[in-house]
């Protein structure tokens, strides 16, 4: 007994230690620019075993000389309540975790089935993706210190990030960060790099409409990066472009 709670202890304590090392890493960040992400850094190390080469663009720069245009196309794209929330969209969540829910017993269902058959399904089915409904922040705290995969306990560590986030970080802060790590395509991180690659000119001048694609691409940007011509992605746009008035910038 003694030595089952001193391995609970050990674990508790290494839990609490890996808390504290993040709420110290995001409280650097209130004056230091980071300069990486854990997303950055495995799809470097992605690239480089693909390719054998590193083709890669970023380049920080300040929130000011960020346009109002990319801000609120973002913002209207991904986060609409963004200057609002304590970090956590909980509606959008409760949505995600019932759809979660309704993916998971279909695929109890289909395993059910096929049990009461008995026989095996020529493929198994998929285990269901786990929606997010993700805020600003939240995306913020996953691409900083988390990896890629979709796990119930991987999003608690995600809430937990967001709050600290939020509590030590600006809303002017966190979207400054974000936008200059978020991926716009492959080895294309940030606003600036984004701006130069899709239309040759600095962050600071893109237009409501050049804006309102880049915030398009930004839930698939490997993908859209290959469709500069799409349908989907010019309508998207344009919607946007009509949202962008509402959208608050901190």
């Amino acid at each position: 007994m003694k030595s089952s709670l001193r391995w609970i202890g050990l674990v508790l304590l290494a839990a609490l230690a890996l808390q504290l090392y993040f709420v110290g890493r995001i409280a650097l960040m209130t004056v230091v620019d980071p300069q990486s992400t854990a997303f950055e850094r495995s799809e470097a190390w992605r690239v480089v075993n693909d390719k054998g080469r590193l083709p890669w663009r970023q380049q920080w720069v300040g929130y000011a000389s960020i346009s109002d245009n990319l801000k609120r196309a973002v913002i209207a794209s991904e986060d609409g309540d963004f200057i609002n929330h304590d970090g956590v969209d909980w509606e959008a969540l409760e949505k995600a975790w019932q759809k979660n829910a309704k993916a998971q017993e279909r695929v109890e269902k289909q395993i059910a089935a096929a049990a009461a058959r008995a026989k095996p399904p020529a493929k198994l089915p998929k285990p269901p993706k786990v929606i997010g409904g993700s805020t600003i922040t939240q995306q913020l705290a996953k691409n900083l210190f988390l990896s890629g995969e979709r796990t119930l306990m991987r999003k608690g560590q995600e809430i937990v990030l967001t709050f600290a986030l939020e509590t030590l970080l600006s809303k002017e802060r966190i979207l400054e960060i974000y936008l200059n790590n978020v991926e716009w395509g492959e080895g294309v991180f940030g606003a600036e790099a984004a701006a130069q690659h899709y239309y040759r000119k600095p962050a600071a001048r893109l237009s409501p409409y050049e804006a309102a694609r880049l915030a398009v691409m930004l839930p698939r940007p490997k993908y859209f990066e290959k469709l500069p011509n799409s349908g989907y992605v010019a309508d998207r746009a344009n919607t946007i472009v009509a949202r962008m008035g509402d959208a608050e910038l901190p």
